[in-house]
């Protein structure tokens, strides 16, 4: 790039100013493009491109949102201080205080690394106090983190000059903190760009097939959303509606993700309701309702695909009607509808409180809508585990979210998939510890009944309740499904007594060693090293009081768990399965099969044995015919490839036999959407029966799942996974 490329990009920021900033404004902005440039001069990035093109593509993106001109200074200067050594009372002198803060603490935000949330412990530490200092930050000023999306947007346009390791730590970060963030920001605009950037690294081959399938339709479709266009702007014209009606751009990530959501319901791309969508623009909210009858005069509206946004604004400061209506030709069409503010509003989100002119009115609402971020910083104080605190971040503040009633009519927006339980220590925690029950909408349900958009929910209390139950931190039961929920269970049982958390911690993590099949003691010098503790008692005690879950436990440890002991030929689950979801490395298509032995399910570690004349049998890792071959050199990679298909697993369930108890066991298995093929029991004594069954599952999150599902059930004692298709277990 020349420096006549330099100076072009530089009065092409200054040109998009000058459309809306006063002269003052524009005259501190080329201020700071000179000290900028002049700062950066002969330095590079990774790209070859001269430094001064990042901070000029950052201040860009934050012209694109019409900011003010102190953060369009801040976005660029945010290098100066770090990159060029300069001080930053030097910045406050020559620009002033309130861009040298923001320029302070975007430096600060600089060394925030791009660790995966299921790393070990120490990076877990360091990404918990990163994003601390972000939310921090974001509390005080946050244009600093509008600068900090606008840094990373472009960083993201020249990820392809970085290896490729980094290419995957700051794409796989980008996607599990920085877009979410501009989502719940409500800037649209970064968003997108964000997820479809990241997306074309962490999932390279699915995004270019996205891509391929929209270019070759786009001219059908084009053509199609300009017919319907002429066909709403006349009628809404004939109406009185003054609007402007135009196509609307679906975006290639978010189209993978209903592709990837209707391909698991076994529904087709051509089923996806939104692919073809379009916007109306109007000037009153009261066009806004005008122009959905209008729409809906048109088109026969699709059931259940209504929401109403303007009367229930989002956090995000949100606010439009979506409807999907059937139109020409019976495709499936999505409508929104939203007057110019909320288009802005949509796409801007939170960024525009600082779009205005000097002498201009701030927006009287800003404070209530920086409450969230406030709620996570008594969180953070709250939570002892930095891993937990990340998790309260991905889960409580940045999913989509419901709205919900108190019976006395105030509403509560609660993260999608929230309980009753959730509910009622939202409110207080207190009433949580209380809670007995739950109605939504005057009905009985039960605790984990997933809360809808609309619900009126009523918890039910009682005195003489004890407490907590243990199960309502166990993820898999579905109780508390906010990490705010379960943090205030954790913290009601760690002030209970040390020795009954210490019990109660050792017995969860022995009946956790033997569902993965092995025990507590050939495995406790193991967790106490992975989790880093040197007193087996205080690892039992953090256990026992939910601070470390059992689930987490299995997590870290199923991939070293190895059987020390022989299996005999033994029934097997079921016959093996030949399976297209395999794909043996560094080769082409081979016939590959699931052993009989060890029954693998996505998410084991796995390898091929190539055998005789039958492909390549696949095993777990863990499998004593695997340790023990002697031929190595038929042993090959393998590697799990799209999921979809089903796996047998064998499983045991010991129990108190009982009238009834086979029926409740096959009823929930139904109700998980799990295929049970085969089942018989044997009878014990004293009334103790063992029921042997083989239940077809997508995987081992689905079988932990399961498993601890049938736990609760009355009446059993245990539930474990059969490795070997039995249980007898031999010494090698």
């Amino acid at each position: 790039m020349t420096i006549a490329d330099e100076e072009k990009l530089g009065q092409a920021l200054l040109d998009r100013v000058a459309e809306y900033l006063p002269p003052k404004g524009q005259e501190l902005v080329r201020s700071a493009l000179v000290f900028a440039t002049e700062s950066h001069a002969g330095q590079s990035r990774r790209s070859g491109d001269p430094v001064i093109t990042h901070p000029l593509a950052a201040a860009e993106a934050i012209a694109a949102l019409q900011l003010d001109a102190s953060t369009i200074a801040g976005a660029l200067l945010h290098d100066v201080q770090e990159d060029c050594g300069v001080e930053n009372s030097e910045i406050e002198k020559r620009f002033g205080p309130e861009v040298a803060l923001m320029v302070e603490g975007v430096t600060k935000l600089g060394q925030i690394s791009g660790q995966a949330a299921d790393t070990d412990v120490a990076d877990q530490r360091m990404q918990a106090e990163n994003l601390r200092k972000m939310f921090l930050a974001m509390a005080q000023d946050l244009r600093v983190v509008i600068i900090k999306l606008a840094d990373r947007l472009h960083n993201m346009r020249t990820l392809w000059a970085l290896d490729r390791d980094d290419q995957m730590r700051i794409a796989r970060e980008t996607m599990e903190i920085y877009a979410p963030l501009a989502a719940r920001l409500g800037i649209w605009e970064i968003k997108w760009q964000l997820e479809d950037l990241a997306f074309r690294y962490l999932q390279p081959e699915a995004y270019k097939r996205v891509a391929q399938m929209l270019d070759a339709k786009r001219g059908a479709r084009e053509q199609y959303v300009n017919e319907v266009t002429k066909i709403l702007e006349k009628e809404l014209s004939e109406q009185d509606v003054e609007a402007d009606v135009q196509g609307r751009a679906k975006h290639i990530y978010s189209i993978y993700e209903k592709m990837e959501k209707y391909a698991s319901e076994g529904r087709s791309v051509d089923e996806i309701y939104d692919l073809l969508a379009v916007r109306v623009l109007v000037t009153s909210e009261g066009d806004c309702y005008k122009a959905l009858g209008v729409v809906h005069a048109l088109w026969r509206p699709l059931p259940g695909t209504f929401d109403d946004y303007i009367a229930m604004p989002k956090e995000s400061m949100y606010q439009s009607l979506h409807t999907t209506v059937m139109a020409l030709q019976t495709q499936p069409l999505e409508v929104q509808i939203r007057t110019r503010d909320m288009h802005h509003s949509a796409e801007y989100g939170i960024a525009a409180h600082w779009r205005y002119k000097e002498g201009s009115k701030r927006d009287s609402r800003y404070e209530e809508r920086l409450a969230w971020i406030r709620q996570l910083m008594d969180w953070q104080r709250e939570i002892s585990q930095p891993e937990e605190w990340v998790e309260a971040i991905k889960t409580d503040i940045f999913q989509d979210q419901v709205f919900v009633f108190t019976p006395r009519g105030e509403i509560k927006e609660m993260p999608s998939g929230s309980t009753p339980l959730d509910f009622a220590y939202r409110i207080h925690t207190d009433l949580g510890h209380l809670c007995v029950g739950g109605k939504v909408n005057g009905k009985l349900v039960s605790l984990n009944y997933p809360l809808k958009n609309g619900d009126v929910v009523e918890i039910l209390t009682s005195k003489s309740s004890k407490g907590p139950s243990r199960d309502w931190m166990n993820q898999n039961l579905g109780y508390l499904r906010t990490s705010h929920g379960r943090e205030k269970v954790r913290q009601w049982f760690k002030r209970q007594e040390r020795a009954e958390n210490i019990a109660r911690g050792k017995e969860l993590l022995e009946r956790e060693m033997a569902r993965l099949g092995t025990s507590l003691p050939e495995m406790q010098a193991e967790l106490l090293r992975i989790f880093k503790f040197e007193d087996a008692e205080d690892f039992y005690l953090r256990v026992g009081y939910g601070e470390i879950s059992t689930q987490h436990v299995g997590n870290k440890i199923a991939s070293l768990i190895r059987e020390t002991e022989e299996v005999h030929e033994v029934e097997a689950p079921a016959q093996p399965v030949f399976t297209p979801n395999i794909q043996v490395l560094g080769t082409g298509d081979l016939l590959t099969r699931l052993s009989r032995c060890c029954s693998p399910v996505p998410g084991d570690e796995i390898i091929g044995y190539v055998t005789r004349g039958a492909g390549v049998a696949v095993h777990r890792q863990d499998c004593p015919n695997v340790l023990h071959e002697d031929e190595t050199e038929r042993l090959i990679d393998v590697e799990w490839g799209r999921r979809g298909q089903m796996y047998p697993v064998a499983v045991n369930i010991e129990a108190w036999d009982r009238v009834g108890l086979l029926r409740d066991v096959a009823t929930l298995v139904a109700e998980e959407a799990v295929n049970m093929v085969g089942v018989h029991t044997q009878e014990g004594e004293d009334g103790h029966i063992t029921i042997f069954m083989t239940l077809e599952t997508s995987g081992v999150e689905q079988l932990s799942r399961m498993l601890n599902k049938l736990e609760v059930i009355r009446g059993v004692l245990s539930v474990s996974r059969r490795i070997g298709g039995g249980s007898t277990r031999q010494k090698k």
